[in-house]
Formats: structure tokens, C-alpha cells, sequence
């Protein structure tokens, strides 16, 4: 069974994860324990049907910034596309359209409104941030929201209303800042295609303990 979390600031140990990652249930999404969970590789995902739930996956799917797959034609759209990326520009409006953009196979959010508003706090205290892409219009079209701990990014969501916006927004976060890796939390063939791939989860919680964890302006 889940370890049931109460009012203390505590988790138990990732190791101690289920077999699906499903380390404990309850609590809350305060800035502290939200900090505490990500410094020990532990997140929070349910819906509103259920309590909130935390997961530890024994297998972690990460992206070393350095391996990132980059195609020939995705080279190609960025050289010819009027698409442009920014950071912190759009936190808000990035999580929101996580929230709410329609995903294959998948029914209702896991980024309920308490999710949002907590992450949110996180952004506003320099913890959580976003990466942006907007078309020639200006209109935004793409992009990715997570938690900074140290020198390791972990990737919450991201969205995309156009071709390659949400790949464009990745490539920004490789490539315009000094991440050791970015934590992709659980396998999706997309990530995977982009260079994405599991490391045990045991080296992640060590590599882990090393980072300070205080807010960031990237």
C-alpha cells in the first residue's frame, strides 16, 4: 500500500516506490512539499477523481541536453521558419494550454486548477519555468512548463498548436541554458525520438542529493 502522508513535511523513501512508481497518497501541493518531493525525484500526478497521488519511478526517462536528436528537416524548419522562443514570457498561459490541449488516448487533465495555481507560486518564487514559442503573429503556439532543481530540469507538460512549436521549445531549453539533463519523468515515444531514455532510478535520486535547491533566473 501507498505510504498516506499527513500534515508532516516528509516522504518516505523512492526506493520504496510499487511497481507502477506510486510511492505515497494525500498531503498537499504547498511550495514545501512540492520542493521537498522534486529534490527527491518524487512528483505528484492524479485527476480529480482521486487523492492526490506521488509517483518514484524505479526507471527515470531522462534527456542529456548534449544527446538531443535534431533531424535534418527539423534543421531545415528552423532555418526557414519566422517562428521565434522565448523564456518566462507566458508561464500562465503555457500551463493553462497544458491543461487543456487534447492529447491521443488520453481523457480529462492531470494539471488540475490546484495544480496550476501551485505551480504558479512555484513560477512567481523563481522555482518553475517556462519556455516559449510564438508564431509570426505573435500568437503562442508552443511550449513546455517544469521545476529547476540545480542543474537538472524537470519537464512537467508541454503543448503544441503548431508543427514542431513544442520541439522548438526543447531545443530552446538544450541549447540556451547549462542543464545536466532534464527529467522526462515517464517514457512517450515522442521524447524518446528526440533522444530521450531510461537510466535507473537510483542513479537520478543520487545525482539528485547534489543539487541546491534555491530559485533560479534562467
Amino acid at each position: 500500500m501507498p505510504y498516506s502522508l499527513d500534515d508532516r513535511l516528509l516522504f518516505p523513501h523512492p526506493s520504496l516506490a510499487d511497481d507502477d512508481g506510486l510511492l505515497a497518497i494525500g498531503g498537499d501541493l504547498s511550495t514545501k512539499r512540492l520542493l521537498l518531493a522534486y529534490q527527491h525525484g518524487i512528483f505528484p500526478w492524479f485527476s480529480t477523481e482521486t487523492p492526490i497521488l506521488w509517483y518514484a519511478p524505479h526507471e527515470r526517462f531522462i534527456l542529456d541536453p548534449k544527446e538531443l536528436k535534431i533531424t535534418k528537416s527539423m534543421r531545415q524548419f528552423i532555418r526557414s521558419s519566422s517562428f521565434h522562443t522565448t523564456h518566462n514570457t507566458a508561464f500562465t498561459e503555457v500551463i493553462k494550454q497544458c491543461a487543456t490541449i487534447e492529447r491521443k488516448d488520453q481523457q480529462g487533465t492531470w494539471i488540475t486548477t490546484d495544480m496550476q495555481e501551485a505551480y504558479i507560486r512555484l513560477h512567481t518564487l523563481g522555482y518553475a519555468h517556462s519556455i516559449e514559442t510564438y508564431d509570426d503573429s505573435g500568437a503562442l503556439v508552443g511550449g513546455l512548463y517544469g521545476i529547476q532543481i540545480g542543474s537538472i530540469f524537470c519537464g512537467e507538460s508541454m503543448f503544441s498548436n503548431a508543427s514542431n512549436a513544442s520541439k522548438l521549445a526543447l531545443i530552446y531549453l538544450c541549447q540556451q541554458f547549462n542543464f545536466e539533463l532534464i527529467d522526462c519523468q515517464i517514457y512517450s515515444e515522442h521524447l524518446a525520438s528526440l533522444g530521450a531514455k531510461f537510466v535507473a532510478g537510483s542513479a537520478y535520486y543520487e545525482l539528485l542529493q547534489k543539487q541546491k535547491v534555491e530559485p533560479f533566473a534562467i
